[in-house]
């Protein structure tokens, strides 16, 4: 509109020379340009009439505002081994067991989002008799009276966003962010009498990621959950003492930025 208006009164002003050399009214040339302008005014777009792109994506509420949601996700697992070979290894003796409790509370403060936390304990014990690593005919290893146990503690804070699965109310997506602070001990042994020899560890460590998922629900109160982790950054602090004599750290920093297949949880929860 700036540039128009030069050349409008560039345009005035060439008639008005153009009039005074020829003896014709400047009135009429002067209507004329205005009402040039006006039509070219008229003919422009107003910006209240162009087009708003939108995807029509429709969301219905999958969770409603102030619905609690509590769960629990255990899991148990137990091996021995009596003479075990696989591969290198030979004459494997032991046996091992895994345990972990995770219960979750969350709370729909908005609809189709929630805010909670979950807690975990988790306990792991290996005991290793005797093993023998067989690398060729002439180099081999033996591992006798190996026993390592230890238990993690975590606390996380979590915030969900839940999305249908098209006008589904009874499966549906969810992205969930974690904060999550943990802590734990374990202790490694090997030997026995005047033999033995051990390292103490106490662990420290802090995680931010996001973990989506997905939910069906089995009734209107009941559900199953799959979330795995994808994204996060990981802080860990480790103290070992080894024979109550030798101290040393570790700090350990990593980010991840792939699906995690070990971080693969299922759990049953309950909305009410």
């Amino acid at each position: 509109m700036y540039f128009k208006r030069i050349a409008i009164a560039v345009a005035l002003l060439w008639s008005a020379t153009a009039a005074q050399a020829t003896g014709l009214d400047t009135a009429l040339i002067v209507d004329e340009v205005v009402i040039d302008e006006a039509v070219t005014d008229s003919m422009s777009t107003p910006a209240d009439t162009i087009p708003v792109f939108s995807r029509d994506i429709k969301q219905i509420v999958f969770l409603p505002k102030g619905q609690w949601i509590a769960g629990v996700s255990v899991s148990y697992s137990q091996s021995d081994q009596d003479n075990y070979q696989f591969l290198i290894i030979e004459n494997l003796n032991g046996d091992s067991y895994q345990f972990k409790v995770s219960p979750m509370l969350f709370y729909g403060f908005a609809d189709n989002m929630a805010a909670g936390g979950r807690f975990a304990y988790t306990r792991q014990r290996t005991r290793l008799d005797n093993a023998n690593v067989k690398i060729d005919s002439e180099t081999s290893y033996d591992i006798e009276n190996l026993f390592a146990i230890s238990h993690t503690y975590s606390a996380m804070g979590a915030m969900r966003y839940y999305i249908s699965l098209g006008s589904s109310t009874r499966f549906g997506i969810f992205n969930e962010l974690q904060l999550q602070f943990a802590g734990g001990e374990s202790k490694i042994c090997n030997g026995v009498g005047e033999d033995l020899t051990g390292t103490f560890e106490r662990t420290y460590s802090v995680n931010l990621g996001l973990s989506p998922g997905i939910v069906m629900f089995l009734s209107n109160y009941s559900a199953i959950e799959v979330n795995v982790g994808v994204l996060g950054f990981n802080y860990q602090h480790v103290k070992s003492t080894t024979d109550r004599i030798y101290v040393a750290n570790r700090h350990t920093k990593s980010a991840n930025f792939k699906v995690n297949l070990f971080s693969i949880t299922f759990g049953v929860a309950f909305y009410f």
